[in-house]
């Protein structure tokens, strides 16, 4: 009898049922809310596929979750995974299926041409073929309190542009008592280092700061920067920079007013509207005036979708992952999800819609990230760093660069050490995927 009633009722059920495709992410609220609210307008504009997002808690932990499933043959179709593993990504060649492989495969028009070329190029092969597709990208900016500002008898419309403006505006905040602390950073090794790599059109490593091969190496004790870690030290020293801690600890040092200047993500700034009781300001990320050329774009955080392959996944489903791309491609789209949580626009229309729409008239602060990023047509060095396990080596770079905050090694012994170990990390991954 049960038998009966479930073949009676099977071509209705399969006549209303949705192709299932899984989507783990790292987005906790309300960015989570965001990207949930997206995906739910996907799945109200048409009938065929249901995609279903997962929250699978911090990037290294989605990442974690993503290696195991792939093992055990249960991996998402689609899975978000930061910056950093981008490389990790890629060198897993029969775990992912091709952001371009698939869109030809599936059929869905696509072009390449139409994102951001710092974007692009991060999540392509020195080819031009993308491998994933860019969802959330973020650069970072300096915060600034143009109320502590003010206090300190700074300009607030003013802000510093070079390393020399913007140590004698910390020191003048200091001096003043304007805020308890005049200058921190989070992303200490992204900001600091990699960041600062780009800007100054300098390698973080050799071969293309990793594009190029397995085989690159470090470089991140040149002579620019021990001088800029040297810079830092005594800035701490004198009470006018301030180590927050890593990755986003210091974010909330800014909008709760506690540091009158904050080196961060673009993509605070849902946390700053929603938290700072101050006016606040936006610009561009502080060079050093003496190297030629500088400066030039920063590069891009952030994350992307990578298409996983799995045994028992279908052509349909892939279809529906391909359909899903072409939606969150879409002008309108790339334009909400960034108008709503502070991340940069990845494609050229969604950017024209945002100025259509007046958005960066009336958020100028928000323009700033994209200028910096646009600024100027990447190098080898202003593309990005894709280094194997450089999760790891940011980790030894922390550890470093703490000893010399706390007085215990030079800026060039932290630094030395950093590429010692942390070319000990590339080795590694080169040997394992080889």
């Amino acid at each position: 009898m049960v038998v009966t009633v479930a073949l009676g009722t099977a071509p209705a059920a399969r006549a209303q049922a949705r192709v299932s495709i899984e989507l783990w992410h790292a987005l906790a609220n309300p960015l989570g809310k965001v990207l949930e609210d997206i995906v739910a307008g996907f799945n109200a504009s048409q009938s065929t596929y249901r995609v279903t997002p997962v929250f699978k808690g911090s990037y290294t932990d989605t990442l974690a979750a993503v290696i195991a499933a792939f093992r055990a043959g249960r991996a998402p179709l689609i899975a978000q995974v930061y910056d950093v593993g981008t490389a990790t990504m890629m060198a897993a060649k029969e775990a992912v299926y091709p952001v371009y492989q698939l869109m030809r495969d599936a059929k869905v028009p696509f072009d390449p041409s139409l994102y951001l070329p710092a974007v692009r190029g991060y999540y392509s092969l020195p080819d031009g073929r993308m491998m994933s597709m860019p969802f959330n990208s973020s650069t970072a900016v300096v915060w600034y309190n143009k109320d502590a500002f003010r206090r300190a008898g700074l300009d607030p419309e003013r802000p510093p542009r070079t390393w020399p403006e913007l140590r004698v505006a910390a020191q003048r905040i200091r001096s003043a008592g304007a805020a308890r602390c005049a200058l921190s950073s989070s992303w200490f090794s992204w900001i600091q280092l990699e960041q600062f790599s780009a800007i100054h059109n300098v390698p973080f490593a050799t071969r293309e700061d990793g594009f190029g091969g397995l085989d690159a190496e470090l470089r991140i004790n040149g002579p620019l920067y021990v001088r800029h870690l040297e810079t830092l030290v005594e800035m701490q020293r004198e009470g006018t920079f301030t180590y927050g801690g890593r990755d986003a600890t210091p974010d909330g040092l800014f909008p709760s007013g506690e540091c009158a200047i904050l080196e961060a993500s673009s993509a605070l700034r849902a946390r700053v509207v929603r938290e700072a009781k101050f006016a606040w300001g936006v610009t561009f990320l502080p060079y050093y005036p003496d190297v030629p050329g500088a400066p030039y774009n920063s590069i891009i955080g952030g994350a992307s979708f990578w298409v996983m392959r799995r045994p028992d996944a279908t052509p349909e489903q892939y279809r529906g992952v391909a359909e899903f791309f072409r939606y969150i491609s879409r002008p309108e789209v790339d334009a909400r999800w960034a108008m709503e949580t502070g991340y940069l626009p990845v494609t050229f229309p969604g950017v024209e819609r945002m100025r259509a729409l007046g958005y960066y008239r009336d958020n100028p602060d928000a323009w700033v990230a994209y200028q910096q990023l646009t600024r100027t047509r990447p190098t080898p060095n202003s593309r990005g760093i894709r280094l194997g396990n450089l999760p790891q080596i940011r980790i030894i770079i922390y550890e470093e660069v703490e000893k010399a905050f706390q007085g215990k090694q030079t800026a060039k012994q932290a630094l030395d050490s950093a590429v010692r170990r942390g070319n000990a990390v590339l080795r590694e991954f080169q040997r394992e995927n080889r």
